[in-house]
């Protein structure tokens, strides 16, 4: 309760939301308004409580026009089960709410169409977020499963990739069923730009992921992958094969024989701290 209590102080509610509350009030379309923006806000607040469950550093839990977000100050370190839960935990919000909205229902404490809107709002938010496009909820789970198979850099290109695909499926479907509907085009509008901008940052935000290691503000790592390694290869060559959710052990080979060995903080730290960006990972075995 006390955690939750002091999600309060992260929240922000985005200028232009007050300009569409205003236009509610004078369309009188205030009560679904109202609606929509408290399912947003709980299931905002899921994703923020589980956060701060877990100890996670919160940003910002926003309101926006034609949504929410809530941000992190995580880069790709925690463990893979902690976010899956902070993923869910969004999602999750609504099965509760539309199970109390039954129950008050069947207690004739709310009327018919309330109910019914209710309902309809919160299948809309929960399906449209699970949609495979980054960085809605679907995008994101997405972004976890290849993290299991996939490299940090693979695994999030590949993310884009598909959210791209899905985008594209998606405007092609808004075409066919709703193409005046201006409150679609808004929302689209927003995730192509956060497409375009988490591509735009990708190297930024592999960098911000090696350096959340480096510096050692990463969760215990349960799991030992070895990386097998050419002398000859490039040391950013060699980073850019670190997986989340794995520790790596840097096995130096050549001519198909062992050389040696390193720890990947040893790697990071001869990146980072002694700037050896165009050396290759055998030069590294010999200066320690």
């Amino acid at each position: 309760m006390i955690k939750l209590t002091g999600l309060i102080k992260y929240i922000h509610i985005h200028p232009l939301l007050w300009v569409v509350i205003g236009l509610a009030v004078m369309t009188a379309h205030f009560i679904e308004l109202s609606l929509l923006l408290f399912i947003i806000f709980i299931h905002e607040l899921g994703h923020a409580g589980a956060a701060s469950f877990f100890s996670w550093r919160i940003k910002r839990i926003a309101l926006l026009p034609f949504g929410g977000v809530a941000e992190m100050e995580e880069h790709g370190n925690r463990p893979l089960k902690e976010e899956l839960i902070v993923i869910l935990s969004g999602p999750l919000q609504h099965l509760w709410m539309m199970g109390l909205a039954y129950i008050l229902f069947q207690f004739s404490i709310i009327p018919e169409d309330l109910f019914q809107l209710f309902i309809q709002f919160n299948l809309m938010v929960l399906l449209f977020n699970l949609l495979p496009i980054w960085p809605l909820d679907g995008g994101k789970l997405i972004f976890l499963w290849l993290s299991i198979y996939y490299a940090f850099p693979v695994a999030h290109r590949k993310i884009i990739q598909i959210s791209i695909g899905s985008m594209l499926a998606f405007i092609i479907v808004t075409l066919l069923t709703a193409p005046i509907n201006l409150n679609i085009w808004v929302v689209v509008s927003f995730l192509l730009f956060s497409i375009f901008h988490e591509w735009k940052q990708s190297r930024y935000i592999f960098m911000r992921f090696l350096l959340e290691r480096y510096y050692g503000k990463s969760a215990s790592i349960p799991i030992l992958k070895p990386l097998i390694v050419k002398e000859e290869e490039m040391v950013i060559h060699v980073l850019e094969k670190f997986q989340r959710g794995c520790k790596h052990p840097i096995i130096i080979e050549k001519d198909g024989k062992e050389k040696g060995t390193l720890d990947e903080n040893e790697l990071l730290h001869a990146y980072f701290s002694e700037k050896v960006i165009t050396a290759r990972i055998g030069d590294l075995l010999y200066a320690y």
